[in-house]
């Protein structure tokens, strides 16, 4: 027999289901006595995985200070819902194989309760049905292909995996958006010879051709993975004589390709140019004084946007602790973790399916700005700038002048993907 009810336990309840009730709908669940307070087992462990090894071994360390960042902040303010956050971090290399044993490992292994990180698109599409198969949410915080979420989420019905970071929309229609505005005529690429390079051109070549019909693409130069001389790239490029210029290389290749460039003149040639990764934090410093001025660059997130207390009193605690300027993984990766937190906390477990409906349309106020995991397919939807390059004497390297805001809601394509009003430039 349970423990005996007495008549001041039952006044006491009473009184407080009495007092819950004056506050409005939270009076319909159970309060006082017969509470049933959400009794999550601890710890919360999430297997996180990025490139640690090789030329992109940086993105993997601005990945980890994020996500540290949030491990100890998270678990100095009490946890998530009382419990202890643990986070295990492997490296992915960029090979799917990879990627794949290390969502085995940490699910069948180490135990995780969720997944988060993933550098190449190519991995997180080969991870998508294993995620199914281990039924563990999967975050993905820097993969961009957006064949992830609406295939594999929104036709394949692959419900454990999400997006925190902007898709390919970001780098080809948005720049599309912003180019239909700019006096160039003709233009050109340099970009990565695999899937992320081929599909933002044919974004940005199909968008900006229905809202610029004059517009001509006349050259098109595509650098392997690993590519450190891009002197024929280039070359061909400037044989061209292209009005504009866009292009998707990022990380050491981008840097390699900009210093290159400068030491041909290309952008006393140039003047219109379009880097959609060219605001990321290692690129920006890896060029320095030779990023050419007034130069469109974007990103997944840049460090001074948005301009608010949120955000600038996050990018003072994260110089502090690690005397450096957060990349956008490490925006990402600090911000996946706070959602799974949200998540956990609002389902009141750390059950699948039930995390799964908590994060499906949930608002996550996060350093980027507000995000909304748009429940079709699991994308968040946030706004990230693009922006004139320029000097500033507070840093070392350039930064985004004058911006100009292309909002998410404009570039992205619509559920259920095919057919009229999917793709941008969408109708008013």
């Amino acid at each position: 027999m349970g423990k005996k009810i007495t008549r001041r336990d039952f006044i006491k309840a009473g009184l407080l289901t009495t007092a819950a009730a004056a506050v409005g709908p939270m009076a319909l669940k159970p309060t006082g006595l017969w509470a049933a307070t959400p009794k999550i087992k601890g710890p919360v462990k999430v297997g996180y995985q990025a490139v640690l090894s090789g030329t992109l071994a940086g993105y993997g360390a601005f990945h980890n200070m994020g996500v540290m960042m949030a491990t100890e902040e998270i678990n100095g303010a009490g946890g998530i819902a009382g419990v202890k956050l643990e986070v295990d971090f492997r490296d992915s290399t960029l090979q799917a194989p990879e990627a794949i044993k290390n969502a085995r490992y940490h699910v069948d292994s180490w135990g995780a309760d969720f997944l988060g990180g993933i550098d190449s698109s190519g991995q997180a599409l080969a991870l998508a049905p294993v995620m199914a198969e281990l039924d563990r949410v999967l975050m993905v915080t820097h993969a961009a292909t957006e064949k992830l979420t609406e295939e594999h989420v929104f036709k394949n019905k692959i419900k454990q995996v999400f997006r925190i970071c902007t898709p390919t929309y970001q780098d080809g229609n948005a720049a599309a958006l912003l180019a239909k505005d700019l006096p160039a005529k003709t233009w050109a690429t340099i970009s990565p010879k695999y899937e992320y390079g081929y599909t933002c051109w044919e974004m940005f070549k199909n968008t900006l051709s229905k809202l610029r019909p004059d517009v001509k693409f006349i050259a098109d130069s595509w650098a392997p993975f690993g590519t450190t001389d891009f002197r024929a790239h280039i070359n061909t490029i400037l044989d061209a004589k292209p009005e504009g210029f866009y292009s998707t290389e990022w990380a050491g290749e981008l840097i390699s390709m900009m210093k290159q460039a400068n030491q041909a003149g290309f952008f006393n040639k140039i003047k219109h140019v379009m880097l959609p990764v060219g605001a990321a934090m290692d690129v920006l410093e890896g060029v320095g004084a030779e990023m050419p001025e007034n130069i469109w660059i974007s990103g997944r997130y840049f460090f001074l946007y948005p301009n608010n207390a949120r955000n600038n009193e996050w990018v003072a605690r994260f110089k502090k602790r690690w005397n450096h300027y957060p990349a956008y993984v490490s925006e990402t990766g600090y911000s996946a973790l706070y959602a799974f937190k949200k998540a956990v906390e609002l389902a009141g477990s750390k059950d699948t399916s039930k995390v799964i409906q908590a994060l499906e349309g949930m608002s996550l106020d996060s350093p980027a700005g507000n995000r909304v995991f748009r429940k079709e397919d699991h994308q968040a939807m946030y706004d990230v700038p693009w922006g004139l390059t320029k000097s500033d004497p507070k840093y070392a390297f350039k930064i985004m002048g004058k911006q100009v805001m292309i909002p998410a809601k404009d570039c992205f394509a619509r559920p259920p993907f095919e057919g009229a009003g999917t793709k941008p430039p969408f109708k008013a």
